[in-house]
């Protein structure tokens, strides 16, 4: 227990640049089992330490773990837990809950043993939580997403705009964008954003590329591996199909070829892509008929974000290809996403996108309430013609 309490008081003194995550203020911390899923590399631990530094700096009943240390080897987690309670804890932070075998049967057991203690958790966004048996009827989930471009663009410039839902957008970006115009010019960082600005380990002196492919790989390594129990011999043609699609989004898949080149079944390739999907590395774009967990072939593949792009396989970076995998990334959270003979993209089986290069003339048979252009490389629109860049400005 004391060498617990010291890691956590040396974490909190160790404080390093960080960007503060406005999930913060969307979370209701008076919920007393709270899950936070993401992806390696979202800031998930920093996310915790930061909440800790701002509400419990000295608070003695308050204590982060990572649950990857060798002292929960051989020391459960209801006997820390019931240790831990009986001093005096109240707030218990739990990183990497998926380290930690039978975790969500012993989060049962420390919920409804322990009614004074809080427990905060963070897991892998291949982790299922909100379905879990154990779990499903008391959990809380959040999700922390990588940094919008809205986030990177207020860290980078000192400002302090506030996100925008998807219709203030769409009925008011002409005033929004004015707003914005007065403080920065977005497009001097929106190039730098797509090369690095999702994952907040750029703010780190070490090189960025170096640190992303480390993520990546332990993605696939742990991650997927481990959490779908996929035998490791198997690795390999699991990262050459990462590598296929890295070269070749955004693109229509044939399951049959990516069978023939990975050398593996058609069915293993779309639990594949499944994996891949799960652990945010890729996007299956698919119509709006089709219900996302049906393990139907994708109408689409993308990236999931422009940085791994840039990491995996820099000679596939074209500007259309950015422009649409920006999109999808940055509209993406609690949207649904699907094809369209309309455009590029159909949001909440509503609005169609055409993701364009600039505000090039769209055929006016398109040109209806329902569609709309994002345009790169202006900095105002007109009309249904949208900034591209303004939609980082939703989350």
């Amino acid at each position: 227990m004391n060498s617990l309490v010291q890691t956590h008081n040396s974490l909190l003194k160790n404080k390093k640049g960080t960007i503060r995550r406005e999930l913060a203020d969307q979370i209701d911390w008076s919920q007393r089992l709270i899950a936070i899923k993401g992806s390696r590399g979202v800031g998930k631990t920093t996310f915790l330490l930061d909440y800790i530094r701002e509400h419990h700096a000295n608070d003695k009943s308050c204590l982060y773990i990572n649950l990857n240390n060798l002292f929960f080897t051989e020391r459960g987690l209801v006997s820390f837990v019931d240790e831990f309670y009986k001093k005096g804890g109240k707030v218990l932070m739990l990183d990497q809950i998926h380290k930690y075998p039978e975790w969500s049967k012993d989060l049962k057991v420390c919920y409804e043993q322990y009614t004074g203690l809080q427990i905060i958790f963070t897991g892998s966004s291949i982790l299922r939580v909100k379905t879990n048996e154990d779990l499903k009827d008391i959990i809380n989930v959040y999700y922390l997403n990588g940094l919008s471009f809205r986030e990177y663009l207020n860290h980078e410039s000192g400002n302090n705009f506030p996100p925008y839902r998807l219709e203030e957008v769409l009925e008011n970006h002409e005033v929004i964008v004015e707003d914005i115009l007065k403080k920065v010019r977005p497009l001097a960082f929106f190039n730098d954003y797509l090369k690095f600005g999702y994952y907040p380990c750029y703010l780190e002196e070490k090189s960025f590329i170096d640190n992303l492919l480390k993520i990546i790989n332990l993605m696939l390594e742990f991650d997927i591996t481990y959490l779908n129990q996929i035998e490791l011999k198997y690795l390999t043609k699991l990262k050459k199909l990462l590598y296929i699609i890295t070269c070749n989004v955004p693109f229509q898949p044939n399951v049959s070829k990516l069978a023939n080149d990975v050398e593996t079944s058609r069915a293993t390739i779309m639990n594949y892509l499944r994996y891949l999907k799960n652990a945010r590395l890729i996007h299956l774009l698919n119509s709006s008929e089709e219900d996302d967990e049906k393990l139907k072939k994708p109408n689409k593949v993308y990236l999931h974000n422009t940085n791994l792009l840039y990491a995996i396989s820099p000679e596939n970076v074209d500007e259309a290809n950015l422009r649409e995998t920006f999109f999808y990334n940055q509209v993406g959270p609690n949207r649904k996403i699907a094809s369209t003979d309309r455009g590029h993209f159909l949001v909440n089986n509503q609005y169609n996108f055409e993701i364009s290069g600039s505000n090039n003339d769209v055929e006016s048979k398109y040109r209806t309430e329902d569609y709309f252009v994002a345009a790169d490389m202006i900095e105002r629109g007109e009309g249904n013609t949208i900034p591209l860049w303004l939609f980082g400005f939703l989350y």
